[in-house]
């Protein structure tokens, strides 16, 4: 890999080759070796695109890089999924994303899989949105913002849009809803608690829709 000093790091090429050699050990007998390595390394450039911050985006790679390939997989492979499939996308994935995301898992109680990603994904999810969530004691302290990428669209069956606009892909057989809600990014306290609660009901009503149990 050509320039590995623009993502901050003096060894890129072996410090991800390390990463995709644990990935090809999950992944054995399922992806050649050749694919995990350029999941890897897409997904670390994809990642790193416009991070400020990279010291650890070896780590992040890794585990978006894993998703990824567990997506394809289960589009791809499986005729039936256990779960049906919910995406939210905003333009960062660092607010109204990853509330819906984390507020969903709590209130299916697990009946659903969920993801979030973004259009143009920041660094991290703002402080205000982190105690927001903390309130209601919902933890995202190991969320981080990851970018919109084609295998995550095609494995919803339900897709979300917050502000992505053209951004987001259109898959037939899949339901598309956008929900206009403000971004904390720009609110006070109060209003960030009242975007995390009007995402609480709209979740409930979407959850009730697919006859699933809230």
């Amino acid at each position: 890999m050509a320039d590995n000093d623009i993502f901050g790091y003096d060894d890129v090429d072996g410090i991800l080759s390390r990463v995709a050699d644990r990935l090809d050990d999950r992944f054995k007998g399922i992806f050649s070796k050749e694919t995990v390595k350029r999941y890897v390394v897409e997904s670390y450039q994809l990642l790193a695109k416009d991070a400020k911050v990279l010291v650890h985006l070896p780590a992040l790679a890794e585990r978006f890089a894993k998703d990824r390939l567990r997506l394809w997989l289960s589009h791809k492979v499986l005729s039936r999924k256990k779960k049906p499939e919910i995406l939210f996308v905003c333009v960062h994935n660092a607010g109204r994303s990853q509330m819906a995301a984390a507020l969903t898992l709590h209130l299916s109680n697990g009946s659903v899989s969920v993801r979030s990603a973004g259009s143009a994904p920041g660094d991290s999810i703002p402080k205000n949105v982190h105690e927001a969530m903390t309130e209601i004691g919902l933890d995202l302290s190991q969320a981080f913002p990851k970018p919109l990428t084609d295998e995550v669209v095609q494995a919803a069956d339900v897709v979300i849009t917050m502000g992505c606009g053209d951004a987001c892909p259109i898959y037939p057989g899949k339901r598309y809803l956008d929900w206009d809600l403000a971004d904390p990014s720009e609110l006070d306290a109060e209003g960030v608690r009242n975007v995390r609660n009007e995402i609480a009901e709209r979740v409930q009503s979407l959850l009730h829709e697919m006859n699933l149990t809230v």
